[in-house]
């Protein structure tokens, strides 16, 4: 866990700044509760044309809030960086869950694998949101980097399983593909 600290404390010493520090409050909140997943997925559901990604992206959150948030994390319950090292102040909320996996890391991760393997277009963004909300995790101090790590491999395994349940569920239950 030591190098984890050096990683954690390198970030804080050498990057900290006003406007990361507003910035990565902004991005982190971006993915409180998913919020901004979810309304990501509502609006590709409402659009005919996105309709399949925002199954997929749909079906990809509640795998990861499954798998992440009321699996893995109590079963770990890993403790935070600021609750083993004295001093830290941190510049948000004290979240009050468990820190392995990071869930703002899984559910960024689920909501943009999905649509990265459906269109690139609308992919590519999503995954640079999803790696710069993993990275506000570490810049205030929230989470270890291997709970980043954890959720970034979670929310790539909900996103795929997303991805596939779409596709079984529209070709099953919605429509036939046309060839």
């Amino acid at each position: 866990m030591d190098f984890e600290y050096v990683i954690l404390d390198f970030i804080r010493n050498n990057m900290s700044c006003a406007f990361l520090d507003y910035s990565m409050q902004g991005i982190s909140f971006l993915a409180n509760v998913g919020w901004i997943w979810i309304v990501s997925a509502v609006v590709l559901l409402i659009i005919p044309k996105t309709r399949k990604i925002g199954l997929a992206v749909a079906c990809a959150l509640i795998f990861s809030l499954i798998i992440c948030n009321i699996t893995i994390k109590p079963i770990i319950a890993r403790v935070r960086p600021y609750d083993l090292r004295e001093g830290i102040e941190l510049i948000i909320a004290r979240p009050t869950d468990f820190s392995f996996p990071s869930g703002h890391t899984s559910i960024s991760f689920a909501g943009a694998i999905p649509m990265l393997m459906y269109n690139k277009k609308i992919g590519i963004p999503a995954l640079i949101l999803a790696i710069i909300i993993a990275f506000s995790r570490l810049y205030l101090y929230v989470h270890f980097p291997t709970d980043v790590l954890g959720g970034m491999i979670v929310g790539s395994i909900c996103g795929v399983l997303g991805y596939f349940t779409s596709k079984f569920i529209y070709k099953r239950f919605i429509k036939k593909e046309v060839a």
